[in-house]
């Protein structure tokens, strides 16, 4: 009897590995390589039914099986798309994936292709239906035992978290990590301290972020800060001591930077709405136009105030009206609402600094003083003082004012406002400044 001597249809068979972590990948011989040399041993002893490794190499080190998204995955499946693969070797079920669903989906791309998937240590056919329900078995446990890990780390980390030890993430300002534990930076600490009091003084997060900016204050990563950053800082327990877990805290492992009477006292501004403390401020700040504001006779217009069902309300009031003074026929109003002529004083400065006169002469000025401003930032800030505006605190919008308005009038006709153009060239070069520092970055 003569036997058949003709060689079976050659197999090219590719051999994927993976690796959850990256501990030991730099090692000369590592799991990759180990699982590797097994699938190529296993493909040697099929050599007579007609299987060769490809040379390709298809490697995910450091890479969760819980997800598809990985590197040599993908370009496995897209040879594979290709035509340039008949057999996916692989060491054990669990190195291709540990997710059933992501599993599934593996399976319909081999079908599809006619490409057979073969697992060194659990021997089956998926081509099979009893080869097809071993697999679904074996990839159950793979992902039961992927979610068991899963909340044993988690467990972990709140155990440790309830015992107030640093596990790693975001290095808060005035702390440095040393031994997997939080040390305080003695440099960075006085600034958060500092950062604490100055909030306490001011009220108000976004004006000490707008000063904090103009000093070019930049926090751990190098960046200038903003509100949203303060309020982050300030809300941090961390400088208390304390280490958070889902919301709770407990005492930490590393020392406190800011004692609890100085913490107690930031947080009892931050409990009051943004609109109170804005109105309490305001209440303390000195009238928007004070000292600037004139009746046509040249009388001086004071700010006062009446307070009605607890609503403040604040006006204008010549001193020729106060003093009961005689001005013969009144031509112009002598009780002014504050918030109407300030708001119609703003929007003449607004008007004023749009005219061509005023950018060309802030363009000369900055260009004189050589501080280094682009036109294109000079027109941009002119451009943007409306939305500037807006987000002042109200002690720094009279800052403003006084620097960009000598004298305001009030006339039969209306307001006439004097403004000091000599001052705008310095609140642009202001709003300049923080942008230069941000493309600086």
């Amino acid at each position: 009897m003569q036997m058949d001597s003709r060689p079976n249809r050659r197999l090219r068979c590719a051999i994927y590995t993976r690796k959850s972590s990256e501990e030991g990948l730099d090692m000369e011989f590592n799991s990759l390589d180990a699982q590797r040399e097994a699938c190529e041993a296993y493909i040697a002893s099929q050599k007579s039914e007609g299987w060769v490794a490809t040379r390709e190499r298809y490697d995910d080190g450091g890479f969760s099986g819980g997800n598809l998204d990985r590197p040599g995955l993908k370009q496995l499946l897209t040879d594979i798309d290709d035509g340039l693969i008949d057999v996916v070797v692989v060491y054990k079920i669990d190195r291709l994936s540990r997710s059933l669903m992501d599993f599934s989906k593996l399976v319909e791309v081999f079908d599809r292709n006619g490409v057979t998937f073969v697992s060194v240590t659990q021997s089956f056919n998926t081509t099979t239906s009893m080869g097809r329900l071993t697999l679904n078995i074996l990839l159950s446990f793979a992902q039961f035992e992927r979610e068991v890990i899963g909340e044993r780390i988690r467990d972990k980390v709140a155990a440790s978290r309830k015992r107030g030890i640093w596990m790693g993430g975001y290095v808060p300002l005035g702390y440095d990590v040393q031994d997997r534990k939080l040390v305080v930076n003695e440099a960075e600490a006085a600034n958060v301290r500092g950062i604490f009091q100055r909030f306490i003084e001011l009220g108000s997060a976004t004006l000490l972020a707008r000063e904090l900016r103009r000093e070019a204050f930049r926090n751990k990563q190098g960046s200038l800060i903003d509100k949203g950053y303060l309020y982050r800082l300030l809300n941090n327990r961390v400088y208390r001591g304390e280490a958070l877990h889902k919301g709770k805290a407990y005492p930490g492992e590393h020392d406190a930077i800011i004692d609890s009477d100085l913490w107690g006292r930031v947080h009892a501004i931050l409990q009051e709405s943004p609109r109170k403390r804005a109105n309490n401020s305001r209440a303390q700040t000195p009238a928007l136009l004070k000292g600037m504001i004139f009746s046509e006779n040249g009388a001086a217009m004071t700010p006062t105030s009446t307070k009605k069902a607890a609503k403040l309300y604040r006006y204008y009031v010549s001193m020729d009206v106060i003093r009961n003074r005689e001005t013969g026929e009144e031509t112009a109003p002598m009780r002014l609402a504050a918030g109407m002529v300030e708001e119609a004083v703003v929007t003449e400065v607004r008007r004023i600094l749009q005219t061509p006169s005023v950018v060309t002469q802030v363009l000369a000025a900055l260009k004189r003083d050589s501080s280094g401003a682009s036109e294109a930032d000079a027109i941009a800030a002119l451009h943007e003082f409306n939305a500037l505006w807006s987000q002042l605190f109200p002690a720094e919008q009279a800052r403003i004012i006084q620097l960009l308005v000598r004298r305001v009038t009030v006339t039969a006709a209306g307001l006439e406002v004097d403004v000091r153009r000599e001052g705008i060239a310095g609140v642009i070069r202001e709003m300049v400044a923080p942008r230069q520092m941000e493309a600086a970055e």
